[in-house]
């Protein structure tokens, strides 16, 4: 199962101690470059950060389409628009976000 994960999850589940409810949930999870940087770029005080950069079921992946990608930024940032665009690339099963836009 492929599944591409924005930010906010991320972030919220490790602030509460429960990020292994994604690994229990999917196995393992990708996120977009965007993604570990707007969680690791704060420095490790930021919940999710050493997770990221640690944690073996999760992946990073670059985007490829970065047109696709470009029509996305402006409606939602640029976390969420590399999380859709990615989800988009790899037919993933599932898109973990938590916009209501």
């Amino acid at each position: 199962m492929i599944i591409v994960s924005n930010t906010s999850p991320i972030n919220n589940l490790a602030a509460v101690e429960q990020l292994h409810l994604l690994k229990a949930l999917y196995g393992s999870i990708i996120i977009p470059e965007a993604v570990y940087r707007e969680l690791t770029g704060c420095g490790p005080t930021i919940a999710g950060c050493r997770e990221v950069q640690t944690y073996d079921w999760i992946e990073m992946r670059e985007v490829v389409n970065r047109s696709f990608l470009e029509s996305l930024l402006g409606r939602v940032n640029e976390g969420e628009a590399e999380a859709i665009a990615l989800a988009i690339e790899l037919n993933a099963d599932k898109i973990v976000i938590d916009e209501n836009r």
